[in-house]
C-alpha cells in the first residue's frame, strides 16, 4: 500500500515513510495496516479490538486502542495528522495524504 511518502508492505510487515523504516511493534503495525487497508472507513475502538485484536466481544478497555495507535511514529505533526484520523464520538479511520 503505498500513501504518498508512506508505503506499508502487508507481506513483510514493515512501513516506511520516505525510504525510513518506522520502528512499529506488531500490534501497531497491525492496526496501521489495517485501517490503511480500509482508507476512509471509520472504525469504532470496540471494532479495532475484535477485528485487529482478535478480541471477540471485548468488554475490557478499548482505551488500549489508543496506546496503539502511535500518531508520533506515523505523522509528521501529530497534533495536526493526516494519516490517522479521529473522528469524535465514533472511532478512527485512515485518509491518504492530502
Amino acid at each position: 500500500l503505498r500513501f504518498g511518502r508512506l508505503v506499508i508492505q502487508k507481506g513483510e510487515a514493515t512501513a516506511t515513510k520516505d525510504g525510513a523504516d518506522l520502528e512499529l511493534t506488531p500490534r501497531e503495525f497491525e492496526l496501521l495496516a489495517y485501517l490503511a487497508s480500509h482508507a476512509g472507513r471509520v472504525f469504532s475502538r470496540q471494532e479495532l479490538m475484535e477485528r485487529v485484536g482478535n478480541y471477540e466481544g471485548y468488554g475490557g478497555d478499548v482505551r488500549a486502542v489508543d496506546v496503539a495507535i502511535r500518531r508520533e511514529k506515523v505523522e509528521d505533526d501529530p497534533a495536526q495528522p493526516k494519516y490517522i484520523i479521529t473522528r469524535r464520538g465514533a472511532g478512527y479511520y485512515f485518509q491518504q495524504e492530502p
